[in-house]
Parts: C-alpha cells; sequence; structure tokens
C-alpha cells in the first residue's frame, strides 16, 4: 500500500507573509509521517474567479489535490475570517476534497485563528471533506520566535500540538481512503 499523501495548503497570498514560515515548520514535522504536497496559493495562478472553461492552472492544482488522501491548511486569521484567496481554492474544486480529512495550522492575535478555522470546517463539511477535531492554533505567533529570531522557541506548546493532530490525521487519513477504495 502506498504512503499516505498530504496536502498542505498556504493560504496567505499577501506580500510580507508569514504562511511559509508556518508551513515550513509544519511540513518538516508531518514529513515524518506522511509524503508532503506543499501547494503556495501564491503561485499557484488561480483566476480570481469561477469561469464555465478550466484553465491550466486548475487542473494541474486539481490533480494535485486529488493525489491527497488528506489536507492540513495553513491560515491566518484576517478580520476573524480567511483570505479570500484560500475561498477561491475551495470553491475550484469538489470532488477532490470529498471524504478526505482535514486539519488546520491557524496563525493570529489572541484567538490564534480559532474563528477562521470555525468557518473552513462548515466550508470543508459542505465539501464533504471531514474536519477533524485536533489542530494547531498559534495565538500571538511572533511570541514564538526566539530572541535570534529563530521559530518556534524550542519546547513551545505547538510541538506537542503538531504530534497530536497528525496522529489522529493519519488514522483518518486511513480509514477514509479505505473507504474510497471499497465503496
Amino acid at each position: 500500500m502506498r504512503e499516505m499523501r498530504i496536502a498542505v495548503i498556504i493560504a496567505s497570498t499577501r506580500q510580507g507573509r508569514f504562511g511559509p514560515t508556518v508551513a515550513g515548520w509544519f511540513a518538516e514535522q508531518a514529513r515524518k509521517h506522511f509524503q508532503v504536497d506543499l501547494i503556495d496559493l501564491a503561485q499557484a495562478g488561480l483566476p480570481a474567479m469561477l469561469q464555465d472553461d478550466e484553465p491550466a492552472e486548475v487542473a494541474a492544482l486539481g490533480s494535485r489535490l486529488a493525489a491527497a488522501d488528506g489536507f492540513v491548511i495553513v491560515t491566518p486569521e484576517y478580520n476573524h475570517s480567511f483570505p479570500a484567496p484560500l475561498k477561491t481554492a475551495l470553491d475550484w474544486y469538489f470532488e477532490e476534497w470529498h471524504a478526505k480529512p482535514v486539519s488546520f495550522v491557524a496563525y493570529g492575535r489572541e484567538s490564534g485563528g480559532l474563528m477562521a478555522v470555525a468557518q473552513l470546517r462548515q466550508i470543508c463539511i459542505e465539501l464533504r471533506a471531514v474536519p477533524i477535531r485536533e489542530i494547531v492554533a498559534l495565538p500571538n505567533y511572533w511570541e514564538l520566535f526566539t530572541a535570534e529570531g529563530a521559530w518556534p522557541r524550542p519546547y513551545a506548546v505547538c510541538d506537542e500540538a503538531v504530534k497530536t493532530m497528525l496522529d489522529r490525521l493519519g488514522w483518518w487519513a486511513q480509514i477514509l481512503r479505505n473507504g474510497r477504495t471499497e465503496s
């Protein structure tokens, strides 16, 4: 049986964004358990508006999403929500999300991105994906840097949250992959 494949999606496309830092750290942890496809929406080239025809960029990202056994969305929280390019990416696809687990690594101010995650869970359910309970939330993420600028600080609470989330994500990915294969 092939190794589990997880797509890690960087949701922010803003200039000077923190998403690639968080996603790089998370992907390093995830590679200990899964084959990881790191998808940066800033480089995906998706059209901002849905169209009747499928542009080549949409088809290319669609095949990567379809190949995944599960997803982790790395998202900031902007104004109590998630970035618009992520909503566009979610809306372009449907079957690619079906019966696959989704978790989140969220960052922001005091809430750590939890309000963005709450909204994303609802959308994932509509796409017939399975949002899992375990996530990584990074409140006031800038405080997780060391004085030298390394991220995250050694023994940051996010280290244990990542381990728990990856264990549960792997369990769900296996169960749902078996279900998709059998039916």
